[in-house]
């Protein structure tokens, strides 16, 4: 899933950058209000984490824009994206402008991290129920809760962006993903993988499951286009 940290505290938006990382989600940075604003209109969230005193365009005004352009188009790529709130102001007012901005959550600074990784699980179980839904193809398996991989029962040991790339082909089956197109999901924007990097990554997923008895075409080629699974 893809985060986007919108929070002018550079060392703080890098810490969470970096609790997030480690849970296995896709997390970009915004340092303002504007950027934020525009990194909605290219790119798909599954959860925005935002502060709300920002320069340019501050985290209310941010909000309401944001649920304003999906009462005018509920087919925008973030109408209905969750939103969770940060802030150093923890009066009941500001509590409600946020919420009435179309926040979904709301949290004070200072705040104990391990809370506010839970509350954003919360809001993202609300979002799709696909995160606890098992994956399946042929003998391979794929547990998106706890990360784990086994072909043919036996464990398939996976880096983290090796889990995130298999578990986006299992998702997509026979439809072909491109290489930018899995770049896009699996990589932040702050990251520049060139295509040979998917490739050194199809590569060794590969030789993974032939070791446990898959066949050598598991994953697909299609010439000029990407991957799909056999």
């Amino acid at each position: 899933m893809r985060i986007l940290v919108v929070e002018d505290d550079i060392q703080l938006a890098e810490v969470l950058a970096e609790a997030l990382n480690r849970r296995q989600y896709v997390v970009d940075i915004a340092k303002d209000g504007e950027a934020a604003w525009n990194s909605t209109q290219s790119m798909k969230y599954d959860l925005i984490v935002l502060d709300i005193t920002l320069p340019k365009l501050d985290g209310i005004k941010f909000c309401h824009q944001l649920r304003t352009v999906g009462i005018n188009n509920a087919a925008h790529r973030n109408a209905t994206i969750p939103v969770l709130m940060l802030t150093a102001r923890d009066t009941v007012a500001d509590k409600i402008a946020g919420l009435d901005a179309g926040a979904d959550d709301y949290v004070a600074k200072p705040f104990d991290l391990e809370e506010l990784m839970a509350r954003i699980r919360a809001l993202l179980r609300r979002g799709t129920s696909s995160s606890t839904m098992s994956l399946l193809w042929e003998k391979l398996y794929l547990n998106p809760s706890t990360y784990e991989a086994t072909y043919d029962g036996y464990p398939l040991s996976l880096t983290l962006k090796e889990y995130a790339i298999l578990e986006l082909l299992v998702a997509h089956g026979r439809r072909v993903l491109s290489r930018s197109s899995i770049i896009e999901q699996v990589w932040s924007v702050d990251e520049s993988p060139v295509e040979e990097t998917i490739r050194s990554h199809i590569r060794c997923i590969r030789q993974k499951l032939k070791a446990l008895g898959a066949a050598e075409n598991f994953i697909e080629t299609v010439h000029g286009l990407g991957y799909r699974l056999k």
